[in-house]
């Protein structure tokens, strides 16, 4: 059964001039019960992570001044939201609800979070609409309990991974894969394991030859046991904040491309759905309700 990650809390702690784009968040999982994708009984309420959970990979003092609202007014500024109370108590059930779906898909194959790709939060500081790093913790929490030996993050969100990329530069259990726009923010990019920078207005067809070149060749060369998937929905030619080209049935192959690739390979996968920014809620929640329907239809 797919399994997947949700909490109202997802959209409800959320400041009033940041409500479109983070509506998806309620509007994505009633599509899907909606139109019978999933059923009621597939989603779950995650609990949130332990403090200890958070400092196994965040700094104690970024994490002490977070929890007790102290952020300077520019770490405030760079993190993109108000800080508050229900906001940090959102941000840590988004990340146990990747650590839960990361366990899920150990035993299903595939699991998913609703929310979640907050690949921009370093160990010592937030960005980019991102606290915590919800695939680091993850990620450190199979690891530190030994089910897993070898991860590879994939990320296809249109912005780097530089959190992701900052948290695990000096672990080789991790090997950290971003595929993004080259002219995006960040502005100053770190050092994956692998970045693929991609030109303003790159299409369909480029995108896709390139990822499944790379994608087939890092499963040979890294050989890993666990995948984490940043799937954002931003790569599309409507996005505000994107700079690509690409349609929603592009994105749609992309999505099928590392899904087909991770169940031929036997390869667990847990998704977390990144950014989205389009005019129109529409094409966001149509984008990344094709993640979640192809999982159905793959793996089940």
């Amino acid at each position: 059964m797919l399994k997947i990650a949700w909490n109202d809390i997802y959209a409800h702690a959320l400041p009033d001039n940041h409500r479109f784009p983070m509506a998806k968040y309620n509007l994505l999982p009633e599509q899907l019960l909606y139109e019978g994708t999933i059923t009621a009984e597939q989603l779950f309420s995650p609990m949130a992570i332990s403090e200890a959970q958070v400092l196994r990979t965040h700094d104690a003092d970024y994490w002490h001044s977070l929890k007790t609202l102290q952020l300077s007014r520019k770490e405030e500024r760079k993190t993109g939201f108000p800080l508050s109370e229900r906001l940090v108590q959102r941000e840590i059930t988004i990340m146990g609800g990747t650590l839960e779906a990361a366990q899920y898909a150990l035993v299903h194959g595939v699991s998913m979070n609703i929310a979640g790709g907050t690949h921009h939060a370093f160990t010592n500081r937030g960005e980019g609409f991102c606290l915590l790093n919800d695939i680091a913790i993850a990620a450190h929490g199979l690891l530190d309990q030994k089910l897993v030996k070898q991860i590879l993050v994939v990320d296809l969100d249109v912005h780097q991974g530089n959190g992701t990329a900052q948290i695990f530069q000096d672990d080789p259990r991790v090997f950290t894969f971003s595929m993004h726009g080259a002219a995006n923010y960040p502005l100053h990019k770190e050092k994956s394991d692998l970045d693929i920078g991609l030109k303003d207005g790159t299409d369909d067809h480029d995108y896709l030859a390139l990822l499944d070149f790379h994608l087939k060749a890092l499963l040979e060369k890294v050989e890993p046991d666990f995948i984490f998937y940043q799937s954002g929905v931003d790569v599309l030619a409507t996005d505000k904040l994107g700079r690509l080209g690409m349609t929603i049935n592009g994105c749609k192959q992309r999505d099928r491309l590392v899904l087909e690739q991770c169940k031929r390979n036997a390869i667990p996968l847990a998704a977390c759905m990144g950014g989205g920014y389009s005019e129109k809620i529409s094409h966001i929640v149509e984008a990344h309700a094709n993640t979640f329907r192809l999982a159905q239809e793959l793996y089940f």
